[in-house]
């Protein structure tokens, strides 16, 4: 029988874990944050194209700030992958092949910081307040119902 403790996987060597890092940040920011955010923007429920009800707007919100949570750590586990990268490979040494994977994972790291910062923008508008979400009343901000809701 084999076993694993007597033979444990070689490390992840840095260049590839900052690839795999960012792309899992890059594919959250895209799949999970932006939409739920252009949901919010727009009023849309984006697989029907039909209005978002004013009453979600709280839900969506919340949602959004969970998800932008998990966005936070995943940017966290990226950038400390380039940190480990520079730490331990610095730009003039290395093979020329670790050393073109490395400029290639650093390239990746900085396409996806540039859609955190940009996500991060649109993120930020949404959860400051009404001012962010066109197409809702500012009563739908509301966390209390309102006098009219009442009835």
């Amino acid at each position: 029988m084999c076993d694993r403790l007597s033979h444990p996987l070689p490390p992840t060597p840095p260049e590839v874990s900052l690839l795999l890092r960012a792309h899992a940040e890059q594919r959250w920011l895209s799949r999970e944050v932006a939409p739920v955010a252009h949901q919010i923007e727009t009023g849309e429920c984006p697989e029907s194209g039909e209005p978002l009800p004013a009453e979600q707007l709280p839900a969506a919100l919340a949602y959004l700030e969970v998800i932008w949570i998990e966005a936070v750590g995943r940017a966290g586990d990226s950038d400390g992958a380039l940190t480990r990268l520079n730490l331990s490979l610095p730009l003039s040494t290395g093979s020329p092949e670790s050393t073109a994977l490395a400029a290639r994972a650093r390239r990746y790291h900085a396409a996806v910081l540039a859609l955190r910062e940009a996500v991060s923008r649109r993120v930020a508008v949404l959860l400051a307040g009404p001012a962010g979400c066109r197409g809702y009343p500012a009563e739908a901000w509301a966390t209390e119902p309102s006098s009219s809701s009442k009835r």
